[in-house]
């Protein structure tokens, strides 16, 4: 049995698959559809991260701010670094480009008759061509519309081997970022993807991953979604991360189902409202405004 089939393998898509999209047009791709973006997007749904890595690929991140910089000046400021930038609620910012990826999601969907999302959120990523995204996973399902440059992707098993529960739970209930524990050994592990613009790639839930952009200026929306098995698991998780601080050991949430997830998941819900664990995500600082030169 391969590792692969040794993972959790949870929600409707059981293995990677790659599909075509058609979000690469020049409408949303160009500079100056992005310049213009950048010009009217919200500050404070704009992250601004920049990588750095050691020689066994364990990272450390800068947060940034955009200060007064123009949407020309960000994209410049991309191009000669190794920024990482995210225009978080793109479905609600820019709908043109929500309403076609909505349509491709739909045609991706309908391959997996179990894959019926509650809800769904989108990003943006402009990213330079030089840099990174560091291993890490992200708590809900995941469809990445690649539009605009080559992208290189790195898919790991979900297991606990390479995504340990106890980091899941701090990146569900934000004590943590996404990063996960790294070991230079995964990489036999990882199934490698080249996207190119107009390319989507899907995969399992959970599965780590990382990303290395290889050619240009990347462009991608990153779509999530929830499904009911998947918002009553990462509840569970939130919950588990609750027990755990207070000095107890929650089974394993692959053990958990029926009833009790779904009481985990109740329990979750006025937890976060309350925001009994805080957000320590929110805690960090942005560090440095772009460089563009001028």
């Amino acid at each position: 049995m391969s590792t692969w089939q040794q993972g959790r393998a949870l929600g409707p898509i059981q293995k990677c698959a790659v599909f075509s999209h058609g979000l690469e047009s020049a409408d949303f791709t160009s500079d100056e559809a992005l310049a213009a973006l950048l010009d009217r997007y919200p500050s404070e749904l704009i992250d601004i991260n920049e990588y750095s890595y050691d020689a066994n690929g364990q990272v450390s991140l800068r947060a940034g701010a955009r200060g007064d910089l123009s949407g020309c000046e960000l994209l410049a400021a991309v191009r000669q670094s190794r920024l990482w930038i995210n225009l978080r609620g793109i479905e609600d910012q820019w709908q043109p480009l929500w309403a076609r990826a909505s349509d491709a999601f739909s045609d991706i969907a309908a391959a997996y008759p179990t894959m019926r999302a509650i809800k769904r959120a989108g990003q943006l990523i402009i990213s330079s061509p030089a840099t990174r995204v560091p291993y890490h996973f992200d708590p809900a399902g995941v469809v990445l519309f690649h539009m605009r440059g080559i992208k290189r992707m790195f898919v790991y098993p979900a297991d606990e081997t390479h995504l340990p529960e106890k980091a899941m739970e701090g990146v569900v209930a934000r004590r943590s970022t996404e990063e996960l524990p790294y070991d230079l050994g995964f990489e036999s592990d990882a199934q490698v993807f080249e996207l190119h613009p107009g390319e989507a790639l899907a995969w399992p839930l959970y599965s780590p991953h990382r990303v290395e952009n290889v050619d240009g200026l990347c462009v991608s929306l990153s779509m999530e979604y929830q499904t009911w098995e998947s918002r009553a698991r990462t509840g569970a998780l939130y919950t588990h991360a609750y027990l755990r601080e207070r000095g107890l050991t929650p089974p394993s949430v692959d053990r958990v189902k029926g009833a009790s997830l779904a009481l985990k998941w109740a329990v979750s819900v006025p937890l976060r409202r309350l925001r009994v664990l805080g957000n320590r995500i929110g805690e960090i600082p942005r560090e440095f405004v772009p460089e563009t030169g001028r």
